[in-house]
């Protein structure tokens, strides 16, 4: 940018910053004006009626009770009097406050209501209302309706049912409401809070106040009480004293008056009222910004059930591998108050019981953990106790994101959920229609389809066969419409209450959901703008109903507004929006065709003469000439097709057929005229592209004709009536469905018929499925068996039967058969190898409930609705029938899967009957009866008697048997004796459907009604089940896949779940945090008992112990393992495969291991060796400390964190000191500065600076920046420190661990744990890797195992492991343990790599890449051994000679690899073989990120492209024959420097970039924008200083650019560039002595050229540039009345400039020789010290001397008052710079000066010019390299060249803060001495004096 130019950066309403524009603020109100709390009628001026509104009733009075003006809101009809802010609806208050409090009182025997319209961070506006007229909850995507109970005063009594609902009563109690408006989004809608819009009251109310606050007021407590208490650190406070109620003397607020938290905690009662349920205020600590880790709110079971669905299955982005911390122990909660008995599993008892005796306390009086959640109840009646579960009135809605609830003692306890959360995600949906197969449409590209299937509507990827989901509809969607860009998606919802839902189609999002007042939308068009919507459908009385919607301001966040609408006594069939006018519509139905136009308002229609074609009944339409804005409806035509076979061509300018064609039947096929006779073919629907016409007719075929239907040109038969066709955009496929519940297309190029779904016709009624070939049977209403490919889902057989409808399916376990059982009884078997019948059984005579094989494969039972069983011996392919009893089974169960269940172990069978009361099991093989139980008696307490409606085995080892009950419970039962171990209820609002466990026992699945819900079995959760939903009819049945990755229910369609959960054997180890723990061993030396120590081997069992250990697990160890000291060997990985090998791994075997926590092992080498690492002893909770015994006494640097764990390990390698050709390589910044050596750290609490900012990134990071797009999680570095952003608020948080500058970041990928990576400090033998928990900060564990930088790091899928890679220098490739941090494998790599990264599909494969190789990592773990077997695959000979620089892993097999010269290759990760390369860009790629079919790349060339890449998956079957042809690319951003860092969502449309210029960008592929989010200095800064008013600050640096900040919000506002130069100094003039304006804000800088620019920072241009120097600049400063400018060069010249004329008055040489290093003006008396003039200014010089002047500039007076030069020795010993020489006046003592330089002494002088002596000394650690000194207070603030910032208190202590990583070479102090700058190379850092 040319000198004198600015840039302006603010942040968009969305929360991002961005440069280069103002972007108006999204509220009225700045947010520091609303902090602590923001009176609303105060600030509004509700009185003036200016910025209010009111209606009706609306008056002041004075209560006498209050003592204070009231507004009373009257009249019998709430909407005709009410109070409003503001005025209009156009306006917004603006309000971010979290809580919003209301103080109010009911009108006696009146109802009231409150409106509240918040908008989202979504911008969608939700209205918030409650009222005591409601009677109950409702909701909507829009709008949420709480009834409100009004409570009575104390003592009175009120009835039931008057306790529940209606009018206030008669001493209803003034009342002080809390709503807290983000929990009540987040709980209710998944919606994050932005603001609050407006608020109406309306009558009949009584108003005191209204406030908004991010506190928690109590108002029944005095300041003086909050004070002795420090409940502020709690985040309550008082209540403020204007918004108080008054409290007479002795009297108590909460028997006065009545306080209501919403959502509130604590209460029993129903949780969907807003009603009093607790006494007081209860928080935990200041209020989170996350409204979700809030404690939710208990709700009643039908809001419940709706709420978490929505939170389940509609959450945005919600990943399978992003959930919560499993927490691994509860810590102990005490309670004061008298709670209810605890509730405890019953395997905890004997913990409980030692509990007690150490306590003294009784079981009776323990306190209850949390008051919401379902209890688990421990009876102690025997050791074997009953555990009853309840989940229904108490069962709290799934809260997302960690945090404990809050208790009411104000103490945290552990809430505890299943995890993960969510643990399902859908994944795929077999099924078709629901309402009618004729929907179906293109995307506008022509590569997606979009239909709906049942409730949910679904997008298929024609290629890739993916679905995207739109979920939100409640019932089966009846119509679809898209707008002509395909952006919007209308749909229409069937059934009486039917609604219409407006998508964002690329996002998914749903923008409006809104009423259609049409009980039936049968059809619906959008306009090509998108901004009109048509429907029609039928009214409540049967009639036709048409009804026009504007949609134009639903993208920008407004409404949908109805234009007009019309009843018709007419048929419509179809209509649609012409293509050349918004306002005109066309329809068509039985003997008619209409034209529509709306006109003001108002909708009308004309019939076209049909003539002899009146009593046609006509189907579809369709334009001819599709989008045609440009042309004039009088040369429009359409067509419109029959059920006759008629086509009609229509003349819209005459309104009359212009001609007429008939489809008739062979041989009369081709389109004639109306002269033949004869039934023609029905044509259903009618498609027209610019050249052809497509028709889908009855007969069942798809025709194509010309546009003068002369001939048929092509047909395609299909097996059922078409139903629907339709042309894609690009006119190469024909869309076509069918009755039959087909989808498929005609692709025009090849003439092949592709299908893309095939459906059943009804309900799914149950399915099964076997694991060896991974099919899947279904059975349906529709009569049919289907059999489905499990991997494709693809259909691969359709058996019809003629016979009977098929009700029950099972597969055989080991054979390629499947028995399907039908509703006459008979029970057939098949072959699937040979597609026959097998055998045909008739045992039953009626409808088969229940069929099921043996999981060994050797029986197979049937049960039929008279109770008869049969079993059979299938050892044969030919089953045959073994044993037939009869009225052993419940004769009226029903047909489900639960019916007939066998063991795991195929031992025993288990069945309702012979009653339903009763459950039976036998011995599978033979039927005889072992034990019967009446579950009808098990509950003593219930007045009715429970039938059992299902039976599930759980795993054998467990025993158990569960039964799912009518009364919606599920009862655990000993299998052997029968005895009830647990229930859990209620389960379902209705009884549950079917059940069944996952194979380790860990899981139940239950269905029931239109929902699935996951448990955890074992109930050890507060929350132990999550709900999700997508079926709009009842769910038949649930199950885990054989793999149990996937979960399938049917019902209405077949869906397809991906299951989230880790499989027993992957998951955490338990008791990993313990100190016991199975020792880490190799197969050998565990088989012989042998460990490998330090180099040598010993027997674990002791010298001639011939006893061998059998299993190492029997043998905890009871001390903390040792890591190995042994090195590991430079590994020389290599290409050729070893003989004999069977796969493409090589194994180390030689790799370096380390024993996990627990382990025990001795030291064979007992010499009192210094490499003998000493074990501290610590506690079993917290992590293990190793450390080597030579370092344990040696003193640290103060960023150590002496108490912080650190894992350390020695491992010599040899070094490497060229460095690879590849930027991607990281290279720490050159620093000369060294850690201090002393430190004097302030004491814990008494700190009095508090870092508050920090301004920069780090662009010499590599990967120095993550975000985490589910969570919001967002850090990057500089410097030293690890900045933790809210990209909403800016707010920062700074995590302070590392001495030195990190290199790397990496997140896992739940986003809890984040590594960093530093290099070593001073007398560290290793670097540093710190682990820190998100959540809170906090530095978990250090490890230490490089021994000079570390590259690259990477947590896998499952984020078991961390892998790190050290440098060229280092070489070193090392694995981590994530739960215990222990290292598990390390070893050498003979050459530099540099990027690593984990497969996203196991966490057993990894990758790195390196000098033309990638090196294919396989992790073997056998017990707790891990190896790993490496892979070298050379680049291409067609690369040359090439680095291999980054990396990431692509969809299914694929892995791209960047170069040096800017090729990527793709990789299969099957055959480790590079099979495709394309030139992507001219410089090094050191970026790639891919998501599903988009890859992203970033060079050095500044740019980062967007690729097309779903055709490489394609590619990857031709091999090295691929052709890069089809890798498309789709954008290209150039920025500002070298890309190093960047994150991106799952969809790769938006994300963050990092650049070597130290900026951070905000990408938008969608917009294709870039916008600056986070910007810094990329040079060393030179100079800070704070604004005058201190809303601003100013630095500059050696790129030449000066910016100016944002104190606020440290954003970046304008920034002034200089090319070619480089900026050295600055000043901001001062604060004139007239008022504060905007256009007297300059910034004067000095530069390299000698020349000084004046800045105006208003109009950001440059005022003034001038040269009084010939060399460059090295000190400036403005006069103290901003009148004239002084400047010294480096040649010691002093100038004093006139920024009004741009002249120089003086040129003082008294320096010269010596550069100026320090130039100050401050005021004085006129006459003070003898010499005349109003100012006084020094200038100091590197040669130690200071000239301090008198001067009056207004009568060009300059006297010299004081010559200071200051001793010094002759050589300075030790240093390579001598430091710099600082004067400045000192503000507290007036005739006073500092000065710091180098001298014989390190120290801080103050010299008096009264007295003409140093009058103080205070020593310095070191020579001082920056000096500030604070106007307000004593404070000085010395910067040091050991990266130390000093805070002394003169006279008085110190305290010295880390933070830097190199010298401190700039402090500045604010005018108001409350803030203070320091730079440190190109860090900024903002601190805040918080104490002193």
């Amino acid at each position: 940018m040319a000198a004198g130019r600015g840039t302006s950066g603010r942040r968009d309403s969305s929360g991002v910053r961005g440069a280069g524009g103002t972007v108006p603020p999204a509220l009225v109100v700045p947010a520091a004006w609303q902090r602590p709390y923001l009176n609303i009628f105060k600030h509004f001026r509700v009185e003036e009626w200016k910025r209010s509104a009111r209606e009706g009733d609306v008056a002041t009075f004075m209560d006498t009770r209050l003592k204070g003006t009231v507004y009373r809101i009257r009249g019998s009809i709430p909407g005709s009097s009410y109070l409003q802010l503001p005025r209009t609806g156009t306006q917004s208050l603006g309000l971010t406050g979290r809580y919003l409090y209301l103080l109010f009182r009911p009108v006696p025997h009146k109802h009231f209501v409150v409106h509240l319209d918040v908008t989202t961070e979504e911008k969608q506006v939700v209205r918030i209302s409650f009222s005591s007229l409601f009677k109950e909850f409702k909701s909507t995507a829009t709008w949420l309706q709480f009834p409100f109970v009004c409570g009575a005063a104390k003592g009175s009594a009120r009835s039931p049912r008057h306790e529940l609902v209606g009018d206030a009563p008669t001493d209803v109690r003034w009342t002080c409401l809390v709503l807290d408006l983000p929990s009540i989004l987040s709980l209710y809608l998944n919606r994050h809070y932005s603001h609050l819009k407006s608020i109406k009251l309306c009558s009949s109310l009584l108003v005191k106040n209204l406030c908004t606050s991010d506190l928690v007021f109590d108002p029944g407590m005095t300041f003086s009480e909050a004070h002795q208490a420090e409940l502020a650190c709690h985040g309550v406070v008082p209540m403020p004293r204007e918004m108080a109620f008054p409290v007479p003397k002795g009297e108590k607020w909460h028997d006065l008056y009545d306080y209501i938290r919403f959502p509130s905690e604590g209460s029993k009662l129903p949780k969907d009222s807003i009603q009093k349920s607790c006494p007081g205020p209860v928080a935990g600590g200041q209020a989170p910004e996350d409204p979700i880790q809030q404690k939710p709110v208990a709700l009643t079971s039908a809001v419940r059930d709706r709420l978490s669905l929505i939170q389940q299955i509609t959450s945005p982005k919600a990943m399978p591998h992003h959930c919560a911390v499993i927490p691994k122990s509860i810590p102990e909660v005490h309670l004061t108050a008298s709670r209810p008995p605890r509730a405890m599993p019953a395997g905890d008892q004997e913990l409980e019981q030692n509990q007690k005796s150490r306590s003294g306390e009784d079981t009776g009086q323990s306190p209850t953990v949390g008051d919401g959640g379902i209890h688990v109840y421990a009876h102690q009646r025997s050791k074997q106790a009953t555990r009853a579960v309840h989940a229904a009135s108490e069962e709290s809605t799934s809260r997302k994101g960690p945090g404990p609830g809050v208790l009411p003692s104000r103490r945290a306890a552990a809430c505890r959920r299943l995890l993960p959360d969510p643990i399902l995600k859908l994944s795929m949906i077999i099924g078709f229609g629901g309402c009618s197969t004729k929907w179906a449409l293109w995307a506008q590209n022509s590569t997606a389809v979009v239909y709906p299937c049942h409730a949910v509507i679904v997008t298929l990827q024609i290629h890739s066969r993916k679905q995207r989901f739109f979920i939100g509809h409640t019932d089966k969607v009846s119509a679809l419409a898209f707008d002509g860009s395909s952006t919007l998606l209308a749909s229409a919802q069937a059934g009486p209450r039917s609604v219409v839902r407006l998508w964002d189609f690329p996002t998914g999002s749903c923008l409006s959901v809104f009423k259609t007042h049409v009980h039936s939308l049968l059809s619906l068009s959008f306009s090509y703008s998108g901004t009109v919507l048509c429907g029609v459908g039928k009214d409540g009385h049967g009639k036709t109903m048409v009804v026009v919607w504007s949609t134009a301001q639903v993208t920008r966040g407004g409404e949908v507004a109805v234009l007009a609408k019309a009843h018709t006594d007419v048929d419509i069939q179809a209509l649609k929006i012409t293509s050349f006018d918004d306002t005109r519509m066309v329809s068509c139905g039985r003997d008619n065709i209409r034209l529509w136009r709306v006109r003001s308002g108002v909708l009308r229609s004309c019939p076209v003469d049909l003539g002899e074609y009146h009593s046609l009944e006509f189907t579809g339409l369709a334009f001819q000439d599709g989008h045609a804005a440009e042309r004039e409806h009088e040369d429009c035509t359409f067509f419109v097709c029959s059920k006759s076979g008629h086509i009609l061509e229509v003349d819209y300018q005459n309104v009359s057929v212009r001609s007429a064609r008939r489809l008739l039947p062979a041989p009369l096929q081709d389109c004639q005229r109306l002269d033949k006779t004869g039934a023609g073919i029905a044509i259903n629907s009618i498609s027209i592209s610019s050249h052809f016409c497509a028709t889908g007719s009855e007969d069942g075929y798809l025709r194509l004709w010309p546009l003068d239907f002369s001939a048929v040109v092509a047909e395609a038969e299909q097996e059922a009536p078409v139903s629907s066709v339709c042309i894609s955009p690009d006119g190469r496929r024909i869309l076509c469905t069918t009755a039959a519940g087909y989808l498929g297309y005609l692709d025009l190029q090849s003439w092949d018929s592709n299908t893309l779904m095939r459906s059943h016709e009804d309900s799914v009624l149950a399915f099964s499925m076997e694991g060896v070939w991974k099919w899947m049977a279904t059975v349906s209403q529709d009569s049919t068996i289907r059999v489905w490919d499990l991997v494709s889902m693809q259909q691969r057989y359709d058996f019809t039967a003629e016979e009977g409808t098929p009700c029950a399916v099972a597969f055989h376990p080991t054979q390629q058969m499947l028995a399907c059982g039908f509703d006459n009884g008979m029970v057939w078997t098949f072959s699937l190898a040979t597609s026959s019948l097998l055998v045909e059984h008739k045992q039953h005579r009626t409808v088969i409930t229940g069929l099921t094989f043996s999981p060994d494969g050797n029986f197979m039972f049937s049960s039929c609705l008279q109770g008869s069983l049969a079993l059979y011996s299938c050892m044969a392919q030919k089953s045959h029938v073994l044993r037939v009893l009869g009225n052993v089974v419940a004769p009226d169960t029903g047909s489900s899967p639960g019916v007939l269940v066998v063991s795991e172990d195929s031992h025993l069978l288990a069945f309702v009957g012979p009653s339903k009361y009763v459950v039976t099991v036998m011995e599978a093989c033979s039927l005889d009866e072992l034990l019967r139980v009446d579950i009808s008696i098990l509950d003593l307490n219930s007045t009715a008697l429970d039938s059992a409606v299902g039976v599930c085995f759980a795993p054998v080892p467990r025993g158990e048997l569960l039964v799912a009950t009518s009364s919606n419970k599920i009862l655990v039962l000993d299998a052997k004796t029968g005895r009830l171990v647990r229930e859990v209820s209620p389960v379902h609002k209705v009884s549950c459907s079917s059940l069944v466990l996952s194979k380790d026992g860990r899981y139940l699945l239950t269905a029931g009604d239109k929902v699935i819900k996951v448990w955890d079995y074992q109930m050890h959760s507060n929350i132990n089940f999550q709900v999700y939903i997508g079926h709009s009819e009842p769910v038949r049945q649930v199950a885990f896949t054989p793999d149990q990755r996937h979960v399938i229910s049917v019902g209405d369609a077949i869906f397809l779940w991906d299951f989230l959960a880790l499989p027993e054997e992957r998951s955490p180890p338990a008791g990993l945090h313990s100190s016991e723990s199975v020792p880490l061993l190799g197969p050998e030396q565990r088989k012989n008992g042998f460990s490998h120590v330090g180099g040598s081997w010993r027997n674990e069992l002791g010298e001639g112990s011939s006893e061998i250990l059998k299993d190492a697990s029997e043998t905890p160890r009871q001390a903390v393992p040792l890591p190995l000291l042994s090195s590991p060997p430079c590994l020389d990985v290599s290409s050729v495969h070893q003989t004999g090998c069977q796969s493409i791994f090589s194994e180390s075997d030689k790799e370096e291991e380390a024993d996990p926590p627990g382990s025990s092992r001795m030291l064979v080498n007992r010499d009192k060796d210094a490499s003998v690492l000493v074990v501290e002893p610590v506690r079993n909770e917290e992590l293990i400390v190793v450390r080597p015994k030579e370092r344990q006494e040696s003193s640290r640097s103060p960023e150590t964190l002496a108490s912080e764990p650190r894992k350390e390990t020695t491992n010599p390698k040899p070094q490497c000191s060229v460095r690879p050709d590849s930027y991607r390589h990281f290279t720490p910044c050159f620093k000369a500065s060294v850690l201090p050596k002393s430190f004097l750290p302030p004491p814990t609490g008494s700190e009095v600076l508090k870092l508050k900012a920090v301004i920069g990134y780090n662009g010499n990071g590599r990967g120095n920046m993550v975000w985490n797009p589910d969570t919001g999680f967002f850090a990057y570095t500089c410097g030293c420190i690890i900045v933790v952003e809210d990209l909403h608020s800016g707010s920062q948080n700074h995590w302070l661990g590392h001495a030195e500058e990190i290199s790397t970041l990496t997140v896992s990928h739940d986003a809890q744990v984040l590594a960093s990576a530093s290099g070593k400090r001073n007398g560290d033998s290793h670097c540093q890797i710190c682990i820190w928990n998100v959540p809170d900060g906090v530095c978990t564990a250090s490890l230490f195992h490089h021994e000079t930088q570390v590259q690259a790091m990477a947590f896998s899928q499952d984020d078991r492991f961390l892998v790190t890679l050290g440098d060229y220098s280092d070489q070193t490739i090392a694995l981590w343990n994530t739960y215990t941090y222990e290292l598990m494998w390390s070893t050498c790599i003979s050459e530099p790599v540099h990027d690593v990264a984990f497969s996203p599909f196991s966490h057993r494969e990894l990758a790195c890449v390196g000098n033309g190789t990638v090196m294919f990592w396989l992790l073997e773990q056998q017990g707790p051994n891990v190896h790993l077997k490496v892979h070298r695959a050379s680049a291409p000979d067609v690369l040359g000679s090439v680095e291999l620089t980054s990396l990431c892993y692509g969809a299914d097999t694929l892995l791209y690899s960047g170069t040096n010269s800017g090729q990527i290759c793709v990789w299969d990760t099957e055959t480790n073989c590079c099979f495709m390369t394309w030139e992507a860009d001219e410089g090094e790629i050191g970026v790639l990120v891919c998501r599903h079919n988009r890859l992203l790349s970033g060079s050095n060339a500044k740019r980062i492209r967007l690729w097309a890449v779903a055709a490489v998956q394609e590619l990857r079957l031709k091999g090295p024959d691929a052709r890069s042809n089809l890798v498309l690319l789709e954008h290209e951003i150039t920025l500002d420097g070298t890309i190093v860092s960047a994150a991106f969502d799952d969809s790769l449309e938006m994300g963050i970039v990092g650049t070597t210029a130290g900026t951070l960008w905000y990408i938008n592929w969608v917009e294709s924008t870039s916008i600056r989010l986070i910007s810094g200095h990329k040079n060393k800064v030179t100079e800070v200083c704070f604004g005058p008013d201190e809303t601003r600050c100013a630095t500059c640096g050696e790129d030449g650019s000066v910016r100016i900040w944002s104190l606020g919000s440290m954003e970046l506002v304008v920034q002034f560039q200089v090319l070619n130069q480089s900026c050295q100094c600055l000043a901001w003039k001062p604060h004139p002595v007239v008022a504060w304006r905007a256009e007297s804000q300059h910034v004067v800088a000095g530069y390299s050229d000698g020349t000084i620019r004046v800045f105006n920072i208003s109009r950001t241009e440059m005022e003034l540039k001038m040269q009084p120097h010939a060399v460059a600049l090295t000190a400036i400063a403005y006069s103290t009345d901003g009148e004239m400018i002084l400047s010294g060069g480096k040649d010691g010249l002093v100038a004093v400039s006139s920024p009004r004329t741009g002249m120089t008055i003086h040129v003082l040489a008294d320096h010269k020789g010596s550069p100026i290093t320090a130039l100050q003006c401050t005021m004085k008396q006129y006459r003070d010290f003898g010499v005349e003039g109003g100012e006084l200014w020094l200038a100091t010089s590197s040669d130690r001397r200071v000239s301090v002047w008198a001067s009056d500039w207004l009568k060009d007076k300059c006297e010299l008052l004081d010559w200071l030069s200051f001793p010094a020795p002759a050589s300075p010993e030790g240093l390579d710079t001598l430091p710099p020489s600082l004067a400045v006046f000192c503000p507290w003592e007036h005739g006073t000066l500092v000065y710091v330089g180098f001298g014989r002494q390190k120290e801080a002088l103050f010299y008096s010019l009264h007295k003409k002596q140093v009058v103080m000394k205070i020593p310095l650690p070191y020579f001082a390299t920056s000096l500030s000194l604070s106007p307000a207070a004593r404070f000085m603030a010395v910067g040091f060249g050991a990266r130390l910032l000093r805070l002394l208190r003169c006279p008085g202590e110190a305290q010295d803060y880390a933070g830097h990583d190199d010298t401190v070479h700039r402090c500045c102090f604010a005018p108001s001495g409350r803030r203070l700058l320091t730079a440190s190379h190109s860090a900024v850092l903002l601190w805040e004096l918080t104490g002193g």
